[in-house]
């Protein structure tokens, strides 16, 4: 039988002047900080920062699940 679990999401927005994917991969490194157990990133949506016509910032604004567990 499987191990009954649960999980809580959040919502996040990662930056990075480099990509989505970095932007990504700075919410998530962030979030390990604090939390355990990460399990899934879903992406809500992405988006750009302009400036002078050139792009500056990418964003993603994402959820991220992680198992709960009782204090």
């Amino acid at each position: 039988m499987a191990e009954e679990s649960v999980y809580k999401y959040i919502e996040l927005t990662g930056v990075s002047g480099v990509s989505w994917e970095q932007a990504m991969n700075n919410a998530i490194t962030k979030a390990a900080q604090s939390l355990r157990d990460l399990r899934v990133a879903e992406v809500i949506t992405q988006d750009v920062r302009i400036e002078k016509n050139k792009i500056v910032e990418y964003r993603v604004r994402m959820k991220l699940s992680f198992k709960y567990e009782k204090e």
